[in-house]
């Protein structure tokens, strides 16, 4: 394939992080919540889709979000974000491929919908603006994935147009918005397959130490 493209693209959970999913269903084991328990109550839910969007955007607090899931679910609302979450690690196959591609002269950006900064830091401890070229947190911007103005404003920042550019991200429906606007997507689903696609979309080998 082209080596051409010099700008990759990467969500944040679920993408250089351990997937989203597992850490949900363990935090519902952990308050004794029904499996399925958070989807139904705040993906399922209108109003709650309707307040995790406002999160994603910057139109609620963290701590807004926590009372409004706290009722919703029954459970104490303290660091709730932080409950449901607690059990996200670094994922380092991605992470090392991303600091690989840097080497080889790709740009590498962050391009992540929020959770709320406080009093829960998702993003704590990675270092993200030492360690890629641009980081877009939703909520700073007043929008969220998939809107295509978020995508072009990562794309500005990134100083590259949307062909030469990789986006990643595990969410199915946000890899098709990006496609949309021209840059190459990959559905992340298996870190290991993850890092195969990008060597060779990138035409570099990202898995080699």
């Amino acid at each position: 394939m082209s080596n051409r493209r010099t700008g990759l693209i990467l969500d944040f959970g679920g993408v250089l992080t351990t997937p989203l999913l597992p850490a949900v269903l363990a935090f519902e084991q952990r308050e004794g919540l029904p499996q399925g328990a958070c989807l139904t109550a705040l993906y399922k839910d209108e109003e709650g889709v309707r307040i995790t969007s406002d999160l994603e955007r910057g139109a609620v607090s963290q701590t807004e979000w926590n009372e409004f899931a706290g009722k919703m679910l029954g459970v104490p609302a303290d660091n709730l974000m932080g409950r449901i979450f607690g059990d996200l690690r670094p994922e380092p196959l991605m992470i090392n491929a991303a600091a690989a591609a840097r080497r080889a002269g790709i740009k590498v950006g962050i391009l992540s919908n929020s959770v709320g900064l406080a009093p829960w830091d998702l993003y704590d401890g990675y270092e993200l603006e030492q360690l890629y070229d641009v980081v877009v947190i939703s909520e700073q911007h007043l929008l969220r994935k998939p809107d295509p103005e978020l995508f072009e404003i990562t794309l500005k920042l990134m100083d590259l147009p949307a062909e030469e550019c990789v986006f990643v991200d595990d969410t199915e429906g946000y890899v098709q918005a990006a496609e949309q606007l021209g840059l190459a997507g990959v559905h992340n689903q298996d870190p290991r397959q993850t890092v195969a696609t990008l060597s060779e979309l990138l035409g570099v080998d990202l898995a080699a130490s």
